[in-house]
């Protein structure tokens, strides 16, 4: 598969051949679709969400930035070059992060924007990510909605009757310095602590954006900083997905350097991954763990959003401190719709990422650096330390390929888990794919992916026999209606 539409915008594999996967006529059809969208938002007489943030003719930008793969300069040039034909005008962020692109749309009375970035996919894959006027990943129905339209010559010909223009573009903006200012002035951002404890810290940039704006805003913060993989050149020294086995040489660099910590981010800079000063992983599961017991120690009123997938910890931190945790669907803007909902100062996914919501409702890696930068510095503990302090789970990722000549029956899988569930008398959630929570305090999730063609299968427990056990038992089950 080198194609997929979802939730979380467009993502596919670049060819040389420019009639496959994320192909130019694919970028044009996507945006001009998501052009209309707005068009047909903007002008609905139904609703006045719009017109009360004050949008009009003469104030419809759209913000895009890229990460530092290879082939985004040339989709860039291709967004801007069709956005502006439909009328719109372009704030172009370049080389720039996914949360930056969010903070711009809010701040520049934006009508929406555009992340160019497959964010942890390999490196010959890009994408587009699509965000609505509130700097949001758009929620599963705006998103069907986008890839509904028809871009039928009759609502064309309306469009130009009413926008009777071609944008310009805004360049030369560079909210490297706005976005981290914004990190800085946050109450719960204590520079002056961090900058006592004059800490140093490893960065693996992943030759992306993360490699200029991570040694940026640690150097604002008064961080004695070693750079690792930091020109953003797009040639990825290691698999970009921040995990264990991509992170060798930034372990292997915080034990060399005698840091305090290792930081490693994906490409765009929206999931944030931690090495312990002993070159140790800290987790990716942890970093809203750890975040989450900081701010809800300040926040007691409030209360913490996680997804299905992510690991039980931030329940009992939530537990521990007299918070309340709820459960979202896997996906950025179903950990902000709920967060919402009930009201949340922090959410976040297992993935490594963290949303606070004084920042801003999205994943953001530069806002968890300083909120866990502060809390390490409060606390007098080392990395290793504050890990050990919090509650310890085993854990088990797998990722069951979909091949194209194959198909994956998940109605019939759900219901031989329903079954399994009412003769074991076992708790369970369908909001997204099947959760089951078992007795004896483990849980099991599959669902499949929103960006790859992948089945994903997360497993926890206290005990690494029984995660075995039901690896092993659902796997067999799952092989059976892969056909």
């Amino acid at each position: 598969m080198t194609l997929i539409k979802s939730v979380s915008g467009v993502r596919g594999i670049v060819f040389d051949n420019d009639s496959q996967g994320l192909s130019s006529f694919e970028i044009t059809h996507c945006i001009n679709q998501f052009c209309l969208w707005i068009f047909i938002q903007l002008n609905n007489q139904q609703s006045s969400l719009y017109a009360q943030y004050g949008f009009n003719s003469n104030n419809i930008k759209i913000a895009i930035g890229r990460d530092g793969r290879l082939s985004g300069r040339r989709i860039s040039k291709i967004l801007t070059d069709t956005i502006i034909s439909f009328g719109y005008d372009v704030i172009d962020l370049e080389l720039t992060t996914t949360p930056s692109v969010q903070l711009a749309v809010i701040h520049e009375n934006c009508l929406g924007g555009v992340m160019i970035s497959a964010s942890h996919n390999p490196i010959e894959w890009n994408g587009l990510k699509l965000l609505n006027f509130k700097g949001e990943f758009l929620s599963k129905k705006e998103g069907l909605d986008v890839f509904s339209l028809q871009l039928d010559n009759n609502i064309l010909r309306e469009k130009q009757s009413i926008l009777k223009r071609t944008g310009d573009v805004i360049s030369n903006i560079d909210y490297k310095e706005k976005h981290v200012e914004s990190i800085l002035e946050l109450e719960a951002v204590d520079v002056h602590k961090i900058k006592s404890n004059k800490l140093k810290v490893v960065v693996d940039g992943i030759n992306s954006s993360g490699g200029v704006y991570v040694p940026f805003l640690l150097k604002k913060m008064g961080v004695d900083v070693v750079e690792l993989n930091c020109c953003p050149d797009g040639n990825f020294q290691h698999d970009p997905e921040p995990i264990p086995k991509n992170l060798e040489a930034l372990c292997e660099k915080v034990k060399q350097t005698k840091a305090d910590l290792g930081i490693a981010v994906d490409p765009d800079v929206d999931r944030l991954v931690l090495v312990c000063e002993d070159g140790s992983f800290f987790g990716e599961e942890y970093t809203i763990v750890s975040i989450a017991k900081y701010i809800l120690s300040k926040y007691p009123e409030s209360s913490v959003v996680s997804n299905l997938s992510t690991t039980k910890a931030v329940q009992d931190i939530a537990v521990e401190l007299g918070a309340k945790h709820f459960e979202s669907a896997v996906g950025e803007i179903n950990v902000v719709q709920l967060m919402k909902d009930k009201k949340s100062i922090i959410g976040g996914e297992g993935s490594g990422g963290v949303i606070f919501s004084p920042a801003h409702y999205g994943r953001d890696a530069l806002v968890g650096i300083a909120l866990f930068l502060t809390y390490l510095s409060e606390s007098n503990l080392s990395v290793k330390e504050l890990k050990s302090s919090l509650p310890s789970y085993f854990m088990l990722k797998e990722r069951i390929s979909i091949s194209e000549n194959k198909t994956f029956d998940f109605d019939l899988y759900i219901q031989d888990q329903l079954e399994y569930c009412n003769t074991h008398n076992q708790q369970f959630s369908l909001i997204d794919g099947i959760k089951i929570y078992y007795d004896c305090g483990a849980w099991s999730h599959v669902r499949t992916s929103n960006t790859e063609p992948l089945i994903r299968l997360i497993l926890e427990s206290n005990s690494k026999k029984r995660i075995m056990e039901l690896k092993k038992q659902l796997i067999s089950t799952i092989t059976n209606y892969l056909k």
